[in-house]
């Protein structure tokens, strides 16, 4: 980053502090470069993306395996057009069914067949191994506390979601 002009605009942000640097680079490797260490294994062992997991994992948990398509997006930090496109490759292969919601038929109810539980069901220990190895292990209980802290202070949630 170069060096900060010796007289700034007043509608300019200010420049980064050393320490403000240092988490900022911190977060954009985490943000950058875990995913993809997330997804290594469970391509190799599962064959499925993270963001696939992620979906077919999000609905898994849901009240009745049940989950408006709009809230799955969210959850699974994708778009509606790409979440569209993976849940129709899982119809096809019958671990997933759409259907309108019945409480409000604007929506989209993405429900997991049993199919879809048993690839959530194997592909699990995969990613949790994952998860222990690349976050949790390394962390001591007060760090793994202070992670979940700053990352609820950090969530953004769409308006309509909230």
């Amino acid at each position: 980053m170069a060096a900060a002009p010796a007289t700034q605009d007043p509608d300019e942000a200010p420049w980064l502090t050393p320490d403000e640097k240092e988490a900022w680079t911190g977060l954009v490797s985490l943000v950058l470069l875990l995913p993809g260490r997330l997804e290594s294994p469970l391509h190799r062992e599962a064959g499925l993306t993270l963001f696939e997991y992620l979906t077919l994992s999000h609905i898994s948990e849901a009240p009745d395996r049940r989950l408006r398509m709009s809230e799955l997006a969210y959850l699974a930090n994708g778009s509606l057009s790409r979440l569209s496109n993976v849940v129709k490759r899982f119809e096809q292969r019958g671990w997933v069914e759409r259907s309108p919601d019945p409480d409000d038929g604007r929506f989209t109810i993405a429900a997991l067949t049993d199919a879809g539980f048993d690839v959530v069901v194997a592909a699990a220990p995969v990613h949790v191994r994952s998860v222990r190895q690349l976050v949790l292990d390394p962390l001591t209980a007060a760090d793994q506390r202070a992670l979940a802290r700053i990352a609820a202070k950090l969530r953004t949630r769409p308006v309509d979601l909230a």
